[in-house]
């Protein structure tokens, strides 16, 4: 009978690198349900106020906040942070060892409904010392006290190239998050879908923007595409109405970029 033989230490390294992938692989499992965990607890604060909460079945929290990869500690930027949706939501997931640092370009206090979103989310600051507001010229509120983990810019991109806004020079706005991010720091942009080949004044008529433009500049400044979630798209959006046309306001085709700073 023939006898086969085997390799001892060959062998002894297989099964130590089965078990370290299958270690890695119960980490990463762990992490997800410890995210997942804390982006429900967030989401259910009974604190959030009624006009954040009927948005979540359009907005999506769930998924987006894991896309984002968010977690406690991070230090985070919230770039127009609007009426406040996401601003609560990551306060309550960087938790008190982390900050959100919400930015106000002052060209935006010309909307009643971003003056009184401001207002609300002062006022919930009083409670929340893990937050705060800083107010000023587009570029100069895209500076931080520290680096950050993340910066987060959601359905504001396309703003920064209106006549409203400046516009501004979006080749120095990206350079200026790529300085304000830590290595390894995460740039998330999500904004509403415009039509492939759409004029440059789509931001200004339609409130939208091509994907392609917004991730050839951004990587212009330096940053690596990571990935992209559809959580947010509507294959029927036609892309040729204005994002708050009744036809399909709450359900435009948005796209979300997840950079990497080297």
């Amino acid at each position: 009978m023939a006898h086969r033989s085997f390799n001892l230490p060959k062998l002894i390294l297989a099964c130590a690198l089965a078990c370290a992938f299958a270690s890695q692989a119960l980490s990463r499992d762990t992490a997800n349900e410890a995210l997942n965990a804390a982006i429900a607890a967030a989401i259910a604060d009974p604190a959030r106020p009624a006009t954040d909460t009927v948005r979540d079945a359009n907005r999506k929290p769930a998924a987006v906040l894991a896309f984002a990869g968010i977690k406690a500690g991070d230090k985070i930027a919230d770039y127009a942070v609007g009426q406040g949706y996401f601003t609560r939501l990551f306060a309550n997931l960087v938790g008190a060892r982390g900050h959100v640092y919400g930015s106000v370009p002052n060209t935006l206090y010309k909307y009643p409904n971003i003056v009184k979103g401001t207002a609300d989310v002062e006022s919930y600051l009083f409670t929340h010392p893990n937050a705060s507001l800083n107010f000023g010229a587009a570029l100069e509120v895209a500076k931080y006290p520290e680096k950050l983990d993340v910066f987060w810019i959601s359905q504001n991109y396309h703003d920064l190239k209106d006549k409203f806004m400046g516009p501004v020079d979006t080749a120095a706005f990206n350079r200026a998050v790529f300085d304000a991010l830590k290595p390894g720091g995460v740039y998330i942009v999500l904004d509403h879908v415009a039509a492939k080949g759409a004029p440059a004044d789509v931001t200004e008529s339609l409130h939208r923007i091509e994907p392609a433009l917004v991730r050839r500049e951004v990587e212009a400044a330096g940053f690596k595409f990571e990935s992209e979630s559809s959580v947010l798209a509507n294959p029927a959006d036609p892309h040729a109405a204005e994002v708050f046309d009744p036809s399909i306001v709450g359900h435009t085709d948005q796209f979300i970029y997840k950079f990497r700073r080297p």
